[in-house]
């Protein structure tokens, strides 16, 4: 365990660069797994989640290393074709990563041999069934705790076919795992999603030639054609930038810029709840990387109003509610966060989590049902939080810091390198 106090900065300034995507980098190692070639990854992301996914790789028989030697990591990888993974000897272990457990469950579904997928105690208390459902009906054989709603996951694989299938929750992993599994299937499988979700594996399969495309609210896939080594760069990831959007706009003497941040349209949500709460945010140099939009943002000190954040809009900020949270702290007014349930079945219960220790923290703060409701006027004190072993919360903990009035002192400060491993030598640079 570890822990981290954080003192009132006089003043944020600064040019960051964030860590790559996490949801890309998982993406990137896994279908690049399943092509006939070599691809070289730029700016992989390094956190504890992605590894998860190479160790997982690497015990089915993926070649794949590692260059930290130049200013952002390179992942080399060695793709062995749709049917070329080795049956693994042991459990596969996904440590904390619901998107390692989820995604490799699609692509394990189609191989014809036996893998079980387990991970830490966190990961092994997230909901399964809603993979585990879809991926039954396609013909695998899944098997977990509570008739395959908890892991360790014990999959079956091979034989499957196509369905049409509409998701009862919108969900990108979900999605993604029926979409793979789809690869390896007899027919055209079809997703129908409630509401539209982050779409980084349709694009990064219409980039390597699978035959994808979208139809309304459903994604269909026809499976046969191979797909091609991808080299690519990873855009930073929007969700690590976030908590330097809300410090430099809570915070009264601040400007910090964020340079080549993904800004995939389904990821944006942070920036639209930031300006319609008054954020002086800009967007500069847009440009496209590998299939995706990215550009450079500036963030400066702003006064901050409340506002209502819900519907399709949370869903795509669900990963930043907790920061959203201590930005509507500092802000005038009151904001009202709802349709984010899904936020209790996260890393930790995110709304129970990112309320009592805000509490904490003298934020007068409640819980609803699907979501919180959050008093601003910026009285943000000093005190002994937590963060559950979840990384979004330490770092939204640690943004509340910066703008407050007191010491803050973090327990179980290292979850953040599950997706920002320098996320403390970030903000010791931008509170110099």
């Amino acid at each position: 365990m570890s822990e981290r106090i954080i003192k009132p900065a006089r003043r944020l300034r600064g040019t960051i660069a964030v860590p790559g995507d996490k949801s890309i980098s998982h993406r990137a190692a896994m279908l690049n797994a399943l092509t006939d070639g070599e691809a070289t990854i730029h700016n992989f992301l390094l956190g504890e989640d992605c590894l998860s996914t190479l160790g997982v790789l690497r015990e089915l028989g993926v070649e794949w290393r590692l260059d930290e030697s130049g200013d952002t990591p390179v992942l080399w990888i060695r793709g062995v074709g749709l049917r070329g993974f080795v049956e693994p000897s042991a459990v596969l272990d996904c440590g904390n990563s619901g998107t390692t457990m989820r995604l490799m469950s699609g692509i394990l579904a189609g191989q014809a041999f036996f893998s079980t997928l387990s991970g830490d105690a966190s990961l092994c208390t997230r909901p399964m069934a809603r993979v585990a459902a879809p991926l039954r009906e396609m013909g695998a054989q899944i098997d977990g705790r509570e008739d395959g709603r908890f892991a360790p996951l014990a999959i079956r694989g091979g034989g499957l076919h196509g369905i049409r299938y509409r998701m009862p929750v919108a969900s990108a992993q979900v999605k993604s795992s029926i979409l793979l599994a789809g690869l390896f299937a007899q027919g055209e499988t079809i997703v129908e999603e409630p509401e539209a979700t982050r779409d980084h594996t349709e694009r990064m399969l219409d980039t390597m030639g699978a035959r994808i495309g979208r139809e309304g609210p459903a994604v269909r896939l026809t499976p046969g054609a191979p797909l091609a080594p991808l080299s690519m760069r990873v855009p930073n990831d929007i969700s690590a930038a976030a908590f330097w959007m809300v410090a430099a706009s809570v915070h009264p003497d601040a400007e910090i810029h964020l340079t080549g941040v993904g800004m995939n349209p389904t990821r944006t949500g942070v920036i639209d709840v930031l300006r319609a709460m008054g954020a002086d945010l800009s967007i500069d140099e847009e440009r496209q990387a590998g299939g995706e939009p990215v550009a450079d943002i500036v963030v400066r000190s702003a006064r901050l109003r409340g506002t209502g954040i819900g519907g399709e809009q949370v869903l795509s900020a669900m990963d930043e509610v907790p920061v959203l949270a201590v930005a509507a702290a500092f802000a005038d007014g009151t904001t009202v966060v709802r349709d984010a349930a899904e936020l209790r079945v996260k890393e930790s219960d995110r709304i129970a989590t990112t309320v009592s220790q805000l509490a904490v923290l003298g934020v007068n703060i409640a819980e609803r049902e699907d979501g919180m409701t959050i008093d601003g006027g910026g009285h943000v004190h000093g005190g002994d939080v937590r963060s559950f072993g979840d990384h979004r919360l330490a770092m939204a903990l640690a943004a509340a810091a910066l703008a407050g009035s007191g010491d803050v002192r973090i327990a179980d400060a290292e979850a953040v390198a599950v997706s920002y491993p320098a996320f403390w030598q970030h903000l010791e640079e931008l509170s110099q």
